[in-house]
């Protein structure tokens, strides 16, 4: 019994040791990161590319000129539907989170020891997409990582949850040159926002994974087989 109790107390100790190792070496990878980060207030002055409209004198539109279709929605424009296809696709928790979900870490970790030293594309919240999209590069290194982890907890601190998910509904690329969910809405189904069924919307959600392979122009059955995944989702 003494030996028991013993035991427990060295592994109270070790478990107690690990814990503050852990804390410290937190601590200085955000001290040695922290002046690198850029400043995220910039988000909420952010002025999206816009392709060039032509118009007739009669208010007639005639043509877009521009690499990216992008059509800026205020989050209010944005059906619920389309917000929640995204969040149960993307990031279930992302109302809970603070721009971290701890609770992937520990996959995404063992996905990083496996690939021998690079990060798939899961396990990142919708808050550290953003950081991603708007300040770092697409390398998928530890070094990148960190400050993408970094960021999103700096951008949670400074903006709202609907402020984050309004830019990334925005900023995301969604496959044929459509970037943010009005263009794909327009692109892929002649649709305003407020239009979109349930279906198109889980659709249109299903797309970042791999915005030009499943995308229902490149391939319908691919799109279509992701589009039920969403669904299955909510």
């Amino acid at each position: 019994m003494k030996r028991f109790k013993r035991f427990l107390r060295w592994l109270l100790l070790l478990t107690l040791v690990a814990a503050l190792l852990g804390l410290l070496a937190i601590y200085l990878v955000y001290r040695h990161y922290e002046p690198q980060l850029p400043e995220v207030a910039t988000l909420r002055d952010i002025r999206f590319q816009v392709p060039l409209k032509i118009y007739s004198r009669d208010g007639e539109l005639i043509a877009n000129f521009g690499e990216a279709r992008r059509f800026p929605a205020a989050i209010d424009e944005v059906p619920d539907v389309l917000k929640q296809a995204f969040i149960a696709t993307e990031d279930e928790r992302f109302y809970q989170h603070p721009g971290v979900d701890y609770q992937g870490m520990a996959r995404v970790g063992w996905e990083f020891v496996r690939a021998g030293g690079e990060f798939g594309s899961g396990g990142s919240t919708i808050t550290m997409q953003l950081a991603r999209n708007f300040f770092l590069s697409p390398e998928r290194k530890l070094e990148r990582k960190l400050k993408e982890i970094l960021l999103a907890l700096k951008i949670e601190r400074e903006l709202s949850k609907d402020e984050i998910l309004g830019l990334y509904l925005n900023k995301i690329f969604l496959g044929n040159r459509a970037y943010g969910v009005a263009a794909a809405a327009q692109v892929y189904y002649g649709k305003a926002l407020a239009e979109l069924t349930l279906p198109e919307a889980a659709l249109i959600a299903g797309l970042p994974k791999a915005p030009s392979d499943l995308n229902p122009v490149q391939n319908p059955q691919r799109s279509l087989e992701r589009r039920n995944y969403v669904l299955s989702r909510m």
